[in-house]
């Protein structure tokens, strides 16, 4: 790997910690710039490095430094919004796979990439929430997945919505200016 791929996969992984920092508290999940700056790892960094600049994230999370919304450590497995977190390496991954180093792709390609990449994340945020608030719930406080998504999906699906447009047809301009220069 070349100086250049480990530079841009630690500057991505400090832009998503950044946008967890840049937050508005929830009791479940809260809103926060964490899903633009993976969403434009996808885009901008292709699959491999996209993902590896997630799973840095993640690794730097879990070792302690408090780079989560709410801060770090290994515990923070037993938080009910970290499988939004596992859910952005996977988001990551799918918009490299589908931008892929297409040099100019259009914005309704870029778009469908960043809304599959939104939806994976979703889900398995969702699902992640569903079952660790169920596991760690008092006996008559457990959710039902329907639940789970009204916390997880509906309170936040405006905001990602306009994140979504947002790196769409800001991508559209960079990507060619970035080719340039490569």
């Amino acid at each position: 790997m070349k100086t250049k791929d480990i530079v841009l996969i630690a500057l991505f992984a400090a832009l998503t910690a950044v946008g967890g920092f840049l937050n508005i508290p929830t009791p479940t999940v809260p809103f926060s710039l964490q899903f633009l700056f993976c969403a434009y790892a996808g885009v901008l960094l292709g699959a491999k490095r996209a993902f590896l600049s997630q799973m840095l994230y993640l690794g730097i999370g879990l070792a302690g430094i408090p780079v989560f919304t709410k801060g770090g450590g290994i515990g923070y497995v037993f938080q009910p919004s970290f499988g939004f977190l596992l859910g952005f390496a996977v988001c990551s991954l799918i918009i490299g796979l589908i931008v892929g180093r297409d040099a100019k792709p259009g914005i309704l390609k870029i778009l469908a990439a960043v809304l599959l990449g939104l939806l994976a994340t979703y889900a398995i945020g969702v699902l992640y929430l569903y079952f660790i608030t169920n596991y760690m719930a008092l006996p008559g406080k457990e959710i039902d997945l329907i639940t789970a998504v009204k916390w997880g999906v509906a309170p936040f699906i405006l905001f990602d919505m306009i994140k979504v447009v947002i790196v769409a047809v800001t991508s559209v301009k960079i990507l060619p200016v970035l080719n340039r220069l490569n």
